[in-house]
């Protein structure tokens, strides 16, 4: 086997929540920084947090009224090529 192949392990890793919250445990890195913990992490809390920041539901939403709208006002490439077809045979009739 190869030696040095593994990182050092850190028995007494410190680990330091945003939360203000620290502990110790094993890593591979001497100091962790993490934003969640399981002091302030809403499963263990019972308060929930729904943060849509990226506005992903009423972009879907928006996104579904567009089409249903297009839908209504656009017709479909078949129904345009009838509609061309009958407008020529319509413009032949009348010539004649």
């Amino acid at each position: 086997m190869k030696k040095d192949l593994h990182p050092k392990y850190y028995s007494e890793a410190k680990v330091t929540c945003a939360c203000g919250n620290a502990f110790t445990t094993g890593s591979t890195l001497p100091e962790l920084k993490v934003e969640i913990c399981s002091i302030c992490h809403p499963f263990y809390t019972g308060k929930q947090k729904l943060i849509d920041s990226a506005r992903r539901v009423e972009k879907f939403k928006a996104k579904v009224e567009a089409k249903a709208k297009t839908k209504t006002t656009h017709k479909s490439k078949r129904a345009k090529l009838v509609a061309k077809t009958k407008a020529k045979a319509d413009r032949k009739t009348e010539k004649k």
